[in-house]
């Protein structure tokens, strides 16, 4: 009978199998499920969602899975299948619950239905069906049942299969979702599956924990050394949910603490001539430096995050890197920059979020990034937002390389200044002024190279070059007067508007500082000559420099220009008889004033005759904007009391440009975050869900550090951290002293010293029987011996030869077990 059964199982499961060949046959051919479907009419597949045929019914709810996923209508099939909810094939179940998962929340009523089957796979043997059952009973969005998959939930946390305890931990935030009232009930359960001793249950704890009830840090204290310890066998998701947790926590419950210490340097050099030590013991506070002391669990929880720079994650790498950044020592990330660099290995997605996160480390501590500067050297196939993000590196540890790697950098920068793609040379000059400004021994060679790029035929360079050269300028005016004769050397080779009014403005702006050196006069006389020609900006310029020439003019001669205020004024009017008016000033002069006049005049009169053309070159212009702008120069510098006024407008001194980092405004944000790649478009608070670190808690105000000891002091022998070997290594230590007590209690006897001289074979040879008997009589020795161990340890203690010939006999009996238990295993 047994044949003819088993004959008639394996005909059957024949007939499957090749039916489902025939299927997938038919589905190569392009007539399978795919399209066939399209062309079964509702009906049909009605029909085979109620057949009693496990594999009609698995047939016609792919089909209706096809239907859903294409967008086409599937709901009218929703009674058919919600009859299939408690079919004892699990493949028909799961397609069922993947079915009303998706449209549970249309038809809320029709979904009712199918709780009661459910719940019945809650008790199902298979755990793999739990689990499934529990996933999909939190996955129904109907808020009535928010009670039912509470319960649930409680009998999930307190299945023996970690499987379903997993399922339960992810549908606690499903169910907060679902009924936010839940939430007492819900606190209960994170704290029984945040004490679970399965790494796999911890992850989606932790993970629950951190959306339902983030601010209960008091639930983590007892569970700290855990979840430290399970944080490398975790999968990475639930890595990246408890790194999170604990650097919340560091910072809410470890203080940060400081000491002084004194410097490596002791009161002689390295070396017997140098002094620097002597100098040092004078000034005690010069001898100090402040050390950060880490607490010993924040350490504990360094110490195991080392071991995950090797994830295959790039995420697990990057909140890494923020524990080390925020919680730990310089040590900690200098093991941490060169897993961040090889993430620059990684596809241009992952590559790009990498950078940014590598910028904000930088910014921060730049010197951990100078021996991998080779690595943000530009490539030819990197897009424009890999590349800006590197050439911000490379102007950020610029200041802190050596010489020969400012010389490689400068030496890229200027390669790529003279690239065809105007956002590259412009980023790159830009570049090369952030490097001036941030290290001023490379600032003249930096000089040297935007100089050089004056002449070029690329507008779009000089243009740049000459704004980079301007912001230098302004940094130390008096020391770049030599650079601004320069610039007006080349003032005759540039065509470019942007150029030539960037020159003309720092001409006006710092050739006056000196009056022995002012070359001014002279530029303005040769720029008038083309006044017409030149373009509006380049006019604009000329007549700002036009009237600090004549402001410096009359700062320098103040006395002279007192007498004659009705004639500036008059000027200003009529200047059509500007001769008139100088024969009648010098008809009313005394005779006496004559040479010095004749002495003084030339100067002033060309000074004054160049400021006057220039008004009426601006006067008859065509743009209303010069026009009106030499209108005011004209009133502003027409009366002597007004000169002070113009002083203070035209010769103020400019504010000192600086360039920052362009992700300085990203400084203070969380690395790891999408708030931190999107930047300032994300809005003052971040994307929703940002959260950034809490301050340090104060010294003082920080939990009890025994609340994390709770665990450990529950076990007083140390064994929940014990290996399965080091626990038979300590049974086997104890075994041993009390065989050795035992034996030292009955040595003085004349029958157990007889015993003990007994070989391993001749233990083996004697009967059983014997053995038995010898065993008794050893037990009521023991036990006799027990009862007079008093009087023996006084014996002991008066008589220590006696002592020292037991321990020799202990050894010699010790080696005998071991030597017996060898042969037993051997045999």
């Amino acid at each position: 009978m047994e044949t003819i059964s088993r004959i008639s199982s394996m005909l059957e499961t024949a007939r499957e199998l090749t039916l489902e060949a025939a299927q997938s046959a038919a589905l190569n051919r392009g007539s399978g499920v795919g399209v066939s479907s399209r062309n079964l009419t509702a009906a049909h597949i009605k029909k085979l969602l109620e057949s009693r045929s496990d594999r009609e019914v698995l047939d016609g709810m792919r089909r209706v899975l096809t239907l859903m996923y294409r967008g086409e209508p599937s709901l009218p099939f929703f009674s058919a299948v919600v009859k299939n909810v408690a079919s004892a094939n699990f493949e028909v179940k799961k397609l069922v619950y993947i079915y009303l998962v998706h449209h549970a929340e249309a038809e809320p009523d029709l979904a009712l239905l199918s709780i009661n089957a459910i719940q019945k796979s809650l008790t199902d043997q298979n755990p793999h069906a739990r689990a499934l059952a529990l996933r999909t009973m939190s996955g129904i969005r109907v808020p009535v049942i928010s009670q039912i998959v509470s319960l649930a939930i409680k009998r999930g946390c307190g299945d023996m299969s970690p499987h379903v305890r997993k399922a339960a931990a992810l549908a606690i935030p499903k169910c907060y979702r679902l009924d936010p009232n839940t939430l007492p009930q819900l606190i209960g359960y994170i704290t029984i599956l945040l004490g679970d001793t399965q790494y796999f249950v911890l992850g989606p704890a932790v993970a629950a924990f951190l959306e339902v009830c983030p601010d209960r840090i008091d639930l983590i204290h007892k569970h700290y050394r855990t979840l430290v310890k399970k944080l490398v066998d975790m999968d990475e998701w639930s890595q990246l949910a408890t790194l999170r947790l604990l650097t919340f926590y560091a910072r809410q419950c470890f203080p940060r603490r400081t000491k002084k210490v004194k410097r490596a340097t002791e009161n002689k050099g390295f070396y017997e001539d140098d002094d620097h030590g002597d100098d040092l013991t004078e000034d005690n506070e010069a001898d100090q430096e402040e050390v950060l002391i880490l607490d010993p669990d924040l350490e504990l929880f360094l110490r195991s995050c080392l071991l995950l720079l090797q994830n295959r994650n790039s995420a697990v790498i990057v909140s890494v890197v923020r524990c080390f950044l925020h919680l730990g020592t310089s040590e900690y990330l200098q093991a941490a920059v060169g897993p961040l660099i090889a993430l620059l290995r990684s596809p241009q997605d992952l590559q790009h979020v990498a950078l940014y996160n590598l910028v904000v480390v930088a910014l921060r501590h730049p010197k951990a990034f100078t021996k991998y500067a080779t690595h943000f050297l530009i490539h030819a196939i990197d897009p424009p937002h890999i590349w800006r993000l590197k050439l911000e590196v490379l102007t950020i540890i610029f200041p802190h390389c050596g010489r020969h790697l400012k010389g490689v950098i400068l030496s890229e920068l200027q390669h790529f200044s003279q690239s065809t793609e105007p956002e590259l040379v412009r980023e790159s000059v830009r570049a090369i002024g952030r490097c001036a400004l941030a290290d001023t021994g490379a600032a003249p060679y930096c000089l040297r190279i935007l100089l050089s790029q004056i002449t070029s035929q690329d507008d779009n360079l000089v243009s740049e070059s000459l704004t980079v050269i301007r912001h230098l300028i302004q940094q130390d005016p008096p020391s770049h007067a030599k650079t601004v004769i320069q610039l007006v050397k080349h003032l005759g080779l540039t065509n470019n508007p942007d150029a030539r009014a960037t020159i003309i403005w720092l001409v006006g702006e710092f050739a006056g500082t000196e009056p022995e050196r002012d070359f001014a006069p002279d530029v303005l006389r040769i720029l008038v000559q083309d006044f017409a020609n030149e373009a509006e900006p380049v006019k604009q310029q000329i007549i700002l420099l036009g009237a600090k020439v004549y402001l410096h003019h009359l700062l320098r001669n103040p006395l002279k220009e007192e007498s004659e205020p009705q004639t500036q004024a008059s000027t200003a009017t009529e200047d059509a008889i500007p001769n008139e008016w100088a024969d009648s000033q010098n008809e009313e002069k005394p005779e006496t004033n004559g040479q010095e006049e004749q002495h003084s005049e030339p100067e002033e009169d060309q000074i004054t005759l160049l400021w006057r053309y220039i008004l009426l070159l601006a006067r008859y212009d065509s743009s209303y904007d010069l026009r009106d702008r030499a209108r005011l120069y004209k009133n502003l510098l027409a009366s002597p009391s007004m000169t002070q006024l113009a002083n203070l407008l035209l010769l103020a001194p400019k504010p000192v440009p600086h360039a920052p980092s362009p992700s300085e405004t990203r400084k203070d944000l969380l690395i790891g975050s999408s708030t931190l790649v999107i930047g300032p478009d994300a809005g003052m608070l971040g994307l929703k869900g940002y959260e950034n670190l809490p301050d340090w808690v104060e010294a003082g105000q920080e939990p009890d550090p025994r609340l994390r000891e709770s665990e450990v002091k529950s076990d007083p022998m140390g064994q929940t951290s014990m290996t399965a070997g080091e626990r038979l290594d300590q049974a086997l230590k104890e075994h041993e002293q009390n065989a050795s007590a035992s034996k030292r209690a009955q040595a003085g006897r004349p029958a157990a010293s007889s015993s003990k001289g007994k070989s391993l074979d001749e233990w083996l040879e004697e009967p059983e029987a014997e053995t038995e008997e010898e065993t008794d009589s050893e037990e009521e020795v023991t036990d006799s011996e027990y009862e007079t161990d008093e009087e023996e340890t006084e014996e002991e203690e008066t008589d220590e030869e006696d002592e020292d010939e037991y321990e020799e006999e202990e050894e010699e009996t010790d080696s005998e077990d071991q030597a017996q238990a060898q042969g037993l295993l051997a045999r």
